[in-house]
Order: C-alpha cells, then structure tokens, then sequence
C-alpha cells in the first residue's frame, strides 16, 4: 500500500491557508523536542508568492522556534505540494534543510488538514483551534492509513485550552535542536 501515489489536495486557496494552525498529532521526529507542547505554525503570504513558516513549541516551560520558507513545489501545479526551507541550527542559521508539505485532505472550512509527504516518514494533523473533535481526528486517521501511512506512530500533541498568546521566555541556546540531533 505505501507505493501508490499519495491522494493530494487540489486548488487549495493559499490566501485561505494563511494563518495560524495548532498541531493535533504528529510522527515524532528529530527535528522537534520530544516534550514539546503547544505546538503550532503560523503561515504567512508574502509579496512573492512564497510563505513565511513560523513554527514554535514549548518545551521546558521555554519557547522554541524556528522560521523558514515555503513555496509551491511545481507553481503550474493545482496540488497542493509545498516544499519548505529552514536553516539550522537555529542559533546560527547556515545550513539549509528542504522538505516536502503536502496538503493530503482540507475541509472545505480551512480548519482542519491532513499533511504529509512522499516518504511517509512524517505526518500531521492540524486544526484553526487546539482541539480538534475526536470523530474528525479518527476520520483524518483513517484517510492517513488510507494513503499508506503507519498510523501507529502516530502521537497526540498536548496543546492547552488556553494556548499562549504570548511569545515567552526563549530556549536561546538551541539547546532543544542538539538534543534533536540525539532524538530526545
């Protein structure tokens, strides 16, 4: 099942996409704190078609960031693939890391999506609130498993009812990053 070609959104609004979304599950990666926590992405349209990716998470009771770029993998293309940029490490951003973002499944409301990429290595379920209705959760599951992913990997973010509004106290070091490149 993880051969076929993965379903892909088609004449996703970009202008619509904009804003921000609150991760509701995720495939674990090195790339993100372990004990991260109200974790979100803020997306916003520049003059030049491309995207500025803002993603934090708390960890620790710190804030931690990272900012990039996102921008359509083929512009003729009505899919929805993105390809996005960050460089790392954080505190010394030199070395440019390039992914895939694919819109697999958006309801026609902009307020719930399913993301994923060709290798199936990572996937998440975002929404406009930081919960999301479990039969909406099991249904985007069940569209992910569709679409050959291994659904058992799959982890729940802990997001707050009140999620912070504020930026807080920055994990300056980076610190979050290198224990990254351990898997912690």
């Amino acid at each position: 099942m993880a051969n076929k070609e993965m379903e892909v959104a088609k004449g996703v609004d970009l202008k619509r996409y904009m804003g921000r979304w609150y991760e509701i599950a995720c495939f674990p990666s090195r790339f993100q704190p372990s004990d991260g926590c109200n974790t979100r992405a803020t997306y916003t349209l520049k003059d030049d078609g491309t995207v500025n990716v803002l993603n934090e998470t708390w960890s620790g009771g710190k804030r931690s960031y990272i900012e990039g770029t996102a921008y359509k993998a083929d512009p003729n293309s009505d899919e929805a693939k993105l390809k996005v940029k960050f460089y790392v490490p954080p505190f010394l951003p030199i070395i440019p890391v390039t992914g895939d973002y694919w819109v697999l499944h958006l309801d026609d409301d902009y307020s719930y999506a399913l993301i994923g990429q060709p290798s199936r290595n990572y996937l998440w379920i975002l929404c406009r609130q930081p919960h999301l209705d479990e039969e909406i959760f099991n249904q985007l599951v069940e569209k992910a498993k569709g679409e050959g992913y291994d659904v058992s990997k799959l982890r729940k973010t802990p997001q707050s009812d009140t999620p912070p509004e504020q930026e807080g106290p920055e994990d300056t070091k980076g610190i979050w990053w290198f224990k990254s490149l351990f898997g912690r």
